[in-house]
């Protein structure tokens, strides 16, 4: 069996990427596990330079991403492209839950990588949503971490975690390898409730 993760993109978009990271200064360390499925959580999210810096390491890794949006803007004629770029619909409203949407989503794929920032915002906030870790653990897929390192300008990729279930337990993990990574703007993420 096949245990590479999903490929994406081309040689072009590759060459591409890396030209943005050298440009930039930035450089990846690290490398992606042999997984066909799992959840990346990036971090710490807090400016939008973390899209174009996420596009440019997606390209360089060359693998497929699936992301989360509204069922909403998932209509004619934008439907089919954002399929095609991974997108998938979630309802907020169903009864069967955006967990087991996208659990369903993952049983219906032999791989697929779910990327999303835990933190939801680019402001401080804590907690941070845990549901990306019910959906790993109840599709059975472990979960990446990946790093930001802005003051190092180095995307870090050397964390994967299994869940226990025990997600609040689970979120001490995330908290301490978020916690070591500096942000654009650390004030702009929190790791505990004030006193």
């Amino acid at each position: 069996m096949n245990t590479n993760p999903p490929r994406g993109g081309n040689a072009i978009s590759a060459a591409f990427g890396r030209f943005m990271l050298k440009l930039s200064g930035w450089k990846i360390v690290g490398q992606l596990p042999s997984c066909p499925k799992m959840v990346i959580a990036v971090g710490p999210h807090t400016s939008n330079w973390d899209f174009f810096l996420g596009v440019a390491v997606l390209f360089v890794l060359r693998i497929k991403i699936s992301f989360l949006g509204k069922h909403s803007i998932f209509v004619t004629p934008f439907k089919q492209f954002l399929v095609s770029i991974g997108g998938i619909p979630v309802d907020r409203r169903s009864a069967h839950g955006v967990v087991d949407q996208v659990v369903d989503a993952f049983n219906q794929h032999p791989k697929m990588i779910l990327a999303l920032a835990p933190e939801g915002t680019r402001s401080p906030i804590f907690p941070w949503k845990s549901g990306f870790l019910a959906i790993a653990h109840k599709a059975k897929v472990p979960v990446l971490l990946i790093g930001f390192d802005f003051k190092n300008k180095q995307v870090d990729i050397q964390k994967l975690i299994e869940t226990s279930g025990d997600f609040e337990q689970d979120m001490q993990k995330v908290y301490a390898y978020f916690e070591k990574i500096p942000a654009k703007y650390p004030a702009n993420v929190i790791f505990k409730s004030s006193p």
